[in-house]
């Protein structure tokens, strides 16, 4: 029950990957968005597949799957490590 957790965000962020850059630039889901997915769906939600949910797990930056050679990537690197999750 998300009620259980301290906020939706901590729930969010325990499907946050080990190491949240391994993806590749073309996948558009991974074994922690297929798991929030499931997890989300088991408690009521709708529209929350694995792709959607892939797609807002970039935005909030759970995962960073910028190309090696893109301007970008190391700002979000910077930003995903100066990040406190939520507990």
């Amino acid at each position: 029950m998300i009620q259980a957790e301290r906020s939706l965000a901590a729930f969010v962020w325990r499907y946050e990957s080990p190491n949240n850059e391994g993806v590749p630039q073309t996948a558009s889901t991974s074994a922690q968005s297929i798991a929030l997915s499931k997890a989300l769906k088991a408690r009521g939600w709708k529209f929350v597949g694995p792709t959607t949910v892939f797609a807002f797990m970039q935005a909030i930056g759970l995962l960073n799957d910028h190309a090696e050679a893109c301007v970008i990537r190391d700002e979000v690197r910077a930003a995903r490590a100066a990040f406190e999750p939520p507990c």
